[in-house]
């Protein structure tokens, strides 16, 4: 992982792995095989972890959708390497014809379908709101890539705040469901007396204090 794609050969795999190249290849025809078999072990990991969190019922929705994504982040960073090694593959599928988005949207589709989960649940308890599920789920998942682009592009070697920002986002959830739900009547406040009535009560407030001193003259 320290060369980068372009820079590794198969021989130099074997002999990290401390073994000969005839015994690759009986599980690996090319290096490509084995670095898809590579990210194909991460992604495994982060979504059984990821699965772990959506199952866990002791947390709210908004709760767990941001622990997915600092789960996610914590992941990313802690395989940073293997992540530059993956932009430097993903780069050579680019330049050779292929097409990286797909290859990228094949290994992270069960993620957005995990998070698209739990936000239809988190509205069919009524904790969120109603919003476009497709369109969170795609936020949410905006926020993972920034990481990844961050740490890949930017060399940055920490989260920054991230995930602080996917709070925010599943706090706006909850809010949107106060507003589809209304909020509580405001305690309706005495209606001001009429102008005739003020008069009145300070005239008749006057006149019964001289008759009190009235009474005390006689």
């Amino acid at each position: 992982m320290e060369e980068g794609f372009e820079d590794t050969t198969f021989q130099k795999i074997a002999e990290r792995c401390g073994i000969t190249r005839t015994i690759l290849y009986l599980y690996f025809k090319n290096k490509r095989e084995i670095f898809n078999f590579s990210i194909k072990l991460f992604t495994d990991r982060i979504e059984s972890s990821l699965k772990e969190i959506a199952a866990n019922r002791s947390l709210s929705h908004g709760d767990r959708i941001a622990a997915v994504i600092e789960r996610t982040i914590a992941d990313c960073i802690e395989n940073r390497r293997l992540l530059l090694v993956i932009h430097d593959y993903l780069g050579h599928v680019r330049t050779t014809g292929g097409n990286p988005d797909e290859r990228v949207k094949r290994r992270t589709i069960r993620m957005k379908h995990l998070l698209a989960g739990i936000l239809i649940d988190g509205q069919r308890s009524g904790e969120f709101g109603r919003f476009s599920i497709k369109a969170a789920s795609e936020l949410l998942y905006a926020l993972i890539e920034a990481e990844i682009f961050r740490l890949t592009v930017l060399a940055r070697e920490d989260a920054g705040s991230i995930p602080q920002g996917a709070r925010l986002i599943a706090d706006s959830f909850r809010a949107m469901a106060l507003f589809s739900h209304g909020f509580p009547a405001p305690t309706a406040s005495p209606a001001p007396a009429p102008a005739a009535a003020v008069v009145d009560e300070a005239s008749a407030s006057k006149a019964s204090d001289g008759s009190t001193r009235l009474a005390r003259g006689r």
